[in-house]
Formats: structure tokens, C-alpha cells, sequence
């Protein structure tokens, strides 16, 4: 199959890159940074409608794998950066959508757990239809998924959360700082599973690959957590003493963007379709902490 993957230098589209080469796709790679010769990436900025169309119309491809998105959560809040956020998240899946109809290919656009407002305890359905983004982030994020639903029949959506893997996340957040730190202060009322990005192009291959359309959630196994309980179990795992302790967002203090308390995701659409779950998160980090070593 030939595939198309946008957002090829971020951290799921690194590995989706990798997977998709290892399973013998014909696959390129677009982002705003071209990379080099070997690597299949070339530049695309999807904020433009024209370039997005002749990009696909000449690649040609059988699916595309939507992972670019802007996903500086706080400083989409910035007035300044607003139309920024929606011209990626919401007009650029658009513009993709768009011509994957016209082409008649398939696409997967990756969501966020911020579609939903984080209230109660219940784990959110994929199918759930009671959408209040609590920031610009998860409102951008929502008009994307409205785009790609309006214009198309063969499109999978998947909602993850808490992304860790090749660049910037928490894990390395938190060694860094435990590096100058004794004493960390964590928010523990924030509840939702972590997501291994190399687990999880697995999934995001095993769909593309198949005839499944519709929303999922993804994230790894092994119940749902506070930031706090990752974090003990990173420095559990890493073999780092230090004294971790657990405060309330508000006690934490007030970000820029509002976070949702409630990030619990139902997954159990994945076993019922025939698809295999992530695995435990715990394991997942174990794996991730080895390739720092």
C-alpha cells in the first residue's frame, strides 16, 4: 500500500514512518522541515490548500496518516498564536480530507483525550457525542475531527493521551528535573493513561491496514493514573530517590490552558473490532527508560 504520513519529524510520526517501511509499504513522509535524502520526507505546509492538493494528487496515495497538528498546548492560548492553532489543526485536516475524498483513499487523523471537558469519573466512549473542550488546543483539535467526519466515509479517527516517545515528554521532563530537584510536586487529580508511541503505530498500522472505519480511543493498558503515580513510577524504575508529592491542579498552580481531570479513555472498541491493545503502560516505560540508557 502506498502512504502518505504527515507530521514525519514528530514523535508518532518518527516511529509510524519506521512500522509502515518494516511492514513493506511504499511509504513518504511530509513536514514543514524537509529532511534529508534518505529519509523520504519532503516539505508540506497543510495550511495550504493548493500545496496540500498537489502534494496527494501527485503522490497518489491509497491512505494518509494525518499526525502533524500543533500541540504547544499552552501557548495556543496566546491570542497571537490562536489563528495559528486552527489553521493546523482544524484547516489543515481539512484541506487533507478534502482532497483524500476526491482521491477516494483512506485517512487516519490522531485526536486528543482535550475533545472531551474532563468532568466525572466515567472512561469517554470513542462514540461519545458530548464534546467541551476546556482549551484552544481541544477545540482546534475537535474541528479537525468534525472536518475529516463531514467529508469522509473511509477515515479512522484515534483519541490518545499523554504521548511519550522520540523528543520532548514527561519522563524526561521529570529526570531532568529530579536532576536539581529533591523535592517534586506532581498533580495527582488529573486521571488518564499514558501512551507509548512506539505501541501504538503498531495499532495505527494494524488499522490503516484494514477496512475498520470509525473513532477509537488508543492508549496503553494497565488502568487509569495521576501524573503523580507516573511519575513515582519513573523514578521507581529508574532507580532515582527522590521525594515526589502530590498536589491538586489548583494547588499547582494555573497553566495557560485548562487541563480535563477526567482523561479516562474506553479502549475496549480495539478488542471488540479484533484489534490487539497497547500493552501495559509499566512495561511501556520500562522499554522507553532502556533506550535512554
Amino acid at each position: 500500500m502506498k502512504i502518505l504520513v504527515t507530521g514525519a519529524h514528530g514523535q508518532v510520526g518518527q516511529d509510524m514512518m519506521s512500522v509502515l517501511k518494516a511492514r513493506g509499504h511504499n511509504v513518504t513522509g511530509t513536514d514543514l522541515v524537509p529532511g534529508n535524502e534518505s529519509d523520504s520526507i519532503i516539505p508540506l505546509d497543510i495550511t495550504d490548500p493548493e500545496a496540500v492538493r498537489q502534494l496527494l494528487m501527485s503522490e497518489q496515495p491509497d491512505a494518509v496518516i494525518h499526525c502533524a497538528a500543533w500541540t504547544a498546548v499552552d501557548a495556543a492560548e496566546d491570542p497571537e498564536n490562536r489563528e495559528k492553532v486552527y489553521a493546523v489543526n482544524a484547516d489543515g485536516t481539512r484541506n487533507i480530507a478534502f482532497v483524500c475524498r476526491e482521491l477516494d483513499c483512506k485517512m487516519l487523523y490522531l485526536s486528543t483525550d482535550y475533545v472531551f471537558d474532563g468532568t466525572g469519573e466515567t472512561p469517554w466512549q470513542p462514540d461519545e457525542t458530548r464534546f467541551a473542550p476546556l482549551n484552544i488546543y481541544g477545540q482546534s483539535k475537535l474541528a479537525g475531527e468534525d472536518a475529516v467526519r463531514s467529508l469522509l466515509k473511509r477515515y479512522f479517527i484515534v483519541r490518545i493521551s499523554w504521548v511519550f516517545g522520540p523528543g520532548t515528554n514527561f519522563v524526561k521532563t521529570m529526570l531532568r528535573v529530579a536532576g536539581t530537584h529533591n523535592v517534586l510536586r506532581v498533580i495527582n487529580d488529573q486521571i488518564g493513561t499514558p501512551t507509548y508511541a512506539p505501541d501504538l503505530v503498531r495499532l495505527l498500522a494494524d488499522l490503516i491496514e484494514s477496512e475498520q472505519y470509525g473513532v477509537y480511543n488508543a492508549s496503553n493498558e494497565g488502568g487509569y493514573i495521576s501524573w503523580y503515580d507516573f511519575a513515582c513510577e519513573i523514578f521507581r524504575q529508574a532507580g532515582i530517590e527522590v521525594t515526589v508529592l502530590p498536589v491538586s491542579t489548583a494547588e499547582y498552580g494555573q497553566s495557560k490552558a485548562l487541563r480535563p481531570l477526567n482523561s479516562r479513555l474506553d479502549k475496549s472498541k480495539l478488542r471488540q473490532c479484533g484489534f490487539t491493545p497497547l500493552p501495559d503502560w509499566r512495561d511501556a516505560l520500562t522499554r522507553y527508560l532502556g533506550t535512554l540508557s
